[in-house]
């Protein structure tokens, strides 16, 4: 296990929620084996057939060495997994049969706890109290052919966590975000091919990037669709970096979907970059927002443990955020504003946004901080609106902006700020719709298991404007 990460209070509180629980799997009645079962699918180590040779995904799951597969029947699991083995894959033989239940009582559908190498592939888990996947502390993780719904914090959920991938998978029906990758720097990380639908948030990353890709998926649904931020409330800040390519990201104002406070605030918006800096946001398709399409916009926090770093402390690794070095208490004003600095907008597609395809905006509260300072820009983008007025003209990729007025048409962040939807119910969460089934892994229960090293950097030139769907 590599110790070059830091642990926030959140990780570590994450490993003393809930014990996994041992019920039944519903689809057989064998007992817990104490010997294993090898199958076509084995590779370098040993198949684990659940519930041929072990009752339960945990009790499999426990016996495994590094190497091995947990390959899992169809049937209903109501089960909370830990896993501590690294460098072991648990497979479903079918995306859509093989089911992870928590019943509304359980924590976590599949929780990895600092540990490496750990594969979870296509399976679901729904209806847990928190995640239905999560990985925390853990280098070289892969979530492929998953889908995650109904669950009461997020569906797919990386935390401190690095060297990752989120492949061809769903999340739906969470108040968070449907995936979230968070508190990493750099993450080296690939999103690639997901739903997420039915969010609060459908993507959320909190004070992550560096080599994060966010690409070929869609967004659809949510109350906000892409919304990286940055926040003192986790370690390792701002959120700088993030590269978003080639998505579709529509119709994210759902006021049935489940919410937390901040996808209340960030509702009604495509891609929202809230307090993020250096995010790369091109070749996506963006329509049908009441609010924004693509929007720079800053990250107000109260009670917050710190202020934003300078400029030239971004590229530090999360190992030396300042947690050992905080701002005095007393120089930390009630609200702080996270600006969104250095962000790149080029050649997206964005249509039918209420208040302005693109736009860039922020307050300080001091008023040393203008939007014209911020150093967003946009250029070669198909739009109808922005704001400020002739955005483009006024802050391009590539030369000088023009001498224009930032203040005409100026973003009008009070209405984000302030005019938030109801909140809907705590329980909302727990009521989401089911999605349909979704495509399977192919050759799931003949593939051998494959050790996993770590993403492969995407050919981004490659990725062009996706068709409307």
């Amino acid at each position: 296990m590599t110790a070059r990460r830091t642990r926030s209070l959140l990780a570590g509180v994450a490993l003393l929620l809930g014990a996994s629980a041992l019920a039944a799997c519903g689809s057989s009645d064998s007992s817990d084996g104490d010997s294993s079962g090898t199958t076509e699918a084995s590779g370098e180590g040993t198949t684990l057939a659940v519930p041929g040779d072990y009752k339960t995904i945990q009790a499999a799951v426990d016996a495994a060495s590094p190497g091995d597969l947990v390959l899992v029947d169809e049937g209903t699991y109501n089960e909370a997994v830990d896993v501590e083995t690294e460098d072991i894959t648990i497979r479903g033989v079918d995306r859509n049969k093989v089911i992870l239940d928590g019943e509304f009582k359980l924590e976590n559908g599949i929780r990895v706890l600092e540990t490496d190498g750990v594969v979870v592939e296509n399976l679901t888990a729904r209806n847990y109290k928190a995640n239905g996947f999560f990985w925390t502390g853990s280098d070289r993780y892969r979530a492929s052919y998953v889908t995650a719904y109904r669950n009461g914090d997020y569906g797919i959920y990386a935390f401190d966590a690095y060297d990752g991938q989120i492949d061809n998978s769903l999340g739906s029906g969470s108040p968070d975000a449907g995936v979230y990758i968070g508190e990493c720097y750099k993450c080296n990380a690939v999103i690639d091919n997901v739903i997420s639908e039915n969010n609060g948030l459908g993507y959320s990353g909190t004070n992550s990037g560096g080599d994060l890709y966010i690409i070929n998926s869609t967004f659809r649904n949510n109350r906000a669709g892409i919304v990286p931020n940055s926040g003192s409330y986790e370690l390792c800040y701002p959120s700088r970096g993030t590269t978003i390519i080639g998505n579709i990201v529509h119709d994210n104002n759902n006021t049935d979907a489940p919410a937390i406070d901040v996808a209340l605030l960030a509702h009604g918006n495509g891609i929202l970059l809230a307090g993020a800096v250096e995010a790369d946001v091109e070749r996506n398709l963006v329509y049908n927002h009441d609010r924004g399409g693509i929007i720079a916009v800053p990250f107000p926090e109260e009670d917050a443990n710190d202020l934003p770093l300078d400029k030239d402390e971004w590229d530090r690794p999360c190992e030396e955020t300042r947690k050992d070095d905080l701002a005095d208490p007393a120089d930390i004003p009630g609200l702080v504003i996270w600006h969104p600095w250095d962000n790149t907008v080029r050649d997206n597609v964005v249509s039918d946004s209420g208040l302005a395809d693109l736009g860039s905006g922020t307050i300080d509260l001091d008023g040393e901080i203008t939007t014209a300072d911020l150093g967003n820009c946009f250029s070669g983008n198909t739009y109808t609106t922005t704001s400020p007025t002739d955005l483009e003209a006024l802050a391009p990729c590539d030369g000088e902006g023009s001498d224009g007025d930032w203040e005409a048409g100026a973003f009008d962040l009070l209405v984000l700020m302030n005019e938030k939807p109801e909140a809907p119910s705590a329980d909302s969460w727990k009521t989401q719709p089911e999605p349909e089934d979704q495509p399977n892994m192919p050759d799931a229960r003949t593939a051998p298991a494959v050790k996993f090293e770590g993403p492969t950097k995407p050919d981004l030139d490659a990725i062009e404007v996706p068709e409307k769907p």
